[in-house]
């Protein structure tokens, strides 16, 4: 659900993504919304298109008649929303028929949330009937409203972008790396009732929607893998290290990662290199989608065990990392997002690349950011210098330039 609960009543959260969605659908015939269980596709595909026939094939009798007759399914109208679409492969084909008979008149919208079922179907029938958008946890400012918030992102991409020194508000990042970014749990407040949803979503997720994608022949080993990733989130990925710290063969974790890559539970981000085609030889660092989930599973249930977490850098690093990539779905066309480590082992946290363009990031649990906290930033620039500027994402309350070509703002200001 994409949706807020006050005073008892519920109110509908714009996402930051609908302008690009719903000016996609005026020009392509097909336009697929991907995501993990519980983003708020189907909330939002409702909200912001009431007047398009909703299909679920979640519901059993529509899955049926979808396997039987898909394109039954949209016979009396030209504009459908498809949910959980990858759920009947057929259907694919139906629309492509659709489109192609109709010269593209009907529109689909398809959502789902296994992005390896509905992409392989889709890039086997669509092929360039179709564009795709994926769904993320909510952010910081979209849970409050604040709608023009991506504009500050935007800006870092101007060359002569300048903003002055100021002081802000203090807000602390803990409880929202505790609580995590999850729709439905946007009205929850009390401790064990967001504990109690993250349990409920890791056994749906596990009993059902990775029995669906494939055969688990041990999920207690999976669950095993998955704890085990948890506390390496904002981590370079280590397969070896994974197998051997679980007694989970390697291949099987190798298996197990793409499993949950394809769910839309973690991201791999891989690094970057002048050479392009140097990228795929070093191991990529792994984010869960939610830093939420990541707390949970890795066992920290309350804000003053997760503030004395050794993990608690690296769970403020996952929480960034959400915010960036909603904010880089959003450009045209979107922006790639990579990290940076020497031989030397000098790191920047985050690289993003928009043409020849690159912002480069860095992140830091702390409330007093210093110039010393910017080395790696200025290593990168001097090696790379293309790169318009270095950001230092803190805990603070202040946005300030620690140097001509770095400028400090505070976690929450961005998204």
């Amino acid at each position: 659900m994409n949706e807020i609960h006050s005073d008892n009543e519920w109110t509908y959260k714009k996402r930051w993504i609908g302008p690009q969605i719903k000016s996609a659908i005026k020009t392509f015939p097909v336009v697929v919304i991907s995501g993990a269980r519980q983003v708020g596709k189907s909330t939002f595909l409702k909200n912001e298109f009431p007047d398009v026939k909703y299909v679920s094939l979640d519901d059993f009798s529509t899955l049926d008649q979808a396997k039987t007759d898909p394109s039954s399914l949209w016979i009396d109208t030209d504009k459908v929303i498809i949910d959980e679409a990858q759920k009947v492969p057929e259907v694919f084909s139906a629309i492509k028929l659709a489109v192609d008979k109709t010269e593209r008149k009907k529109r689909f919208l398809i959502s789902g949330s296994s992005n390896l079922l509905l992409m392989k179907g889709i890039s086997e029938t669509l092929a360039g009937r179709a564009v795709y958008f994926e769904m993320l946890p909510m952010t910081y400012s979209e849970i409050g409203d604040k709608i023009d918030a991506p504009r500050k992102f935007f800006d870092l991409w101007k060359p002569d972008y300048k903003v002055e020194g100021q002081k802000l508000k203090t807000i602390d990042p803990v409880p929202f790396m505790l609580k995590g970014y999850m729709p439905p749990l946007m009205h929850l407040t009390a401790i064990k009732y967001i504990l109690l949803w993250w349990e409920g979503y890791v056994k749906t997720y596990l009993g059902r929607d990775i029995r669906e994608l494939t055969q688990i022949e041990s999920l207690i080993d999976f669950k095993r893998v998955l704890d085990s990733l948890a506390v390496r989130t904002g981590n370079i990925l280590n397969q070896t290290e994974i197998a051997r710290d679980t007694g989970v063969s390697q291949p099987t974790v190798y298996r197990y990662i793409k499993l949950l890559e394809v769910s839309n539970i973690i991201k791999r981000i891989p690094a970057y290199y002048r050479n392009r085609t140097k990228r795929i030889t070093k191991s990529p660092k792994l984010f869960f989608i939610d830093p939420g989930l990541s707390v949970y599973l890795s066992g920290y249930y309350d804000k003053d065990t997760l503030r004395s977490a050794r993990e608690i850098g690296s769970f403020f690093e996952t929480m960034v990392f959400l915010h960036l990539k909603v904010l880089s779905e959003l450009m045209v066309p979107k922006v790639n997002i990579f990290y940076w480590r020497t031989t030397t082992g000098k790191e920047v946290d985050f690289i993003l690349e928009h043409g020849k363009k690159l912002l480069a990031f860095e992140v830091k649990l702390t409330e007093r950011p210093t110039f010393n906290d910017i080395k790696n930033l200025l290593t990168f620039i001097g090696d790379y210098p293309q790169t318009l500027r270095g950001i230092l994402i803190h805990a603070g309350n202040s946005i300030k330039w620690l140097h001509s070509k770095v400028l400090a703002i505070p976690w929450w200001w961005i998204g």
